[in-house]
């Protein structure tokens, strides 16, 4: 099926700045697909409705409805399988 083709090949990094963005990624797009690669503090400015840096998507992240696995993957275990050279140099760490 192209869709199940097309999304083995493509990730969905989770740069949206909106609680109903990044719920719908994590509706629509299966968790494999999504990856976290973002600072934290990329934004400047703290936005004053939320208090979080305008660059911040962990709190939505964080807010949004899905298992920890999840979180896991859209954290680091995606990202683990997109490179993995720092995946080995990680575990050659201990990490």
């Amino acid at each position: 099926m192209l869709k199940d083709h097309l999304l083995n090949n493509v990730f969905f990094d989770t740069c949206v700045y909106h609680q109903p963005d990044i719920d719908l990624l994590t509706r629509m797009i299966p968790v494999q697909h999504s990856v976290r690669q973002r600072d934290d503090r990329r934004g400047r400015g703290i936005d004053p409705e939320t208090g979080h840096y305008f660059g911040d998507t962990k709190c939505y992240v964080e807010a949004a409805s899905i298992e920890p696995e999840a979180r896991y993957k859209i954290y680091e275990g995606n990202v683990r399988c997109i490179y993995p050279r720092l995946d080995a140099a990680l575990k050659a760490k201990g990490r």
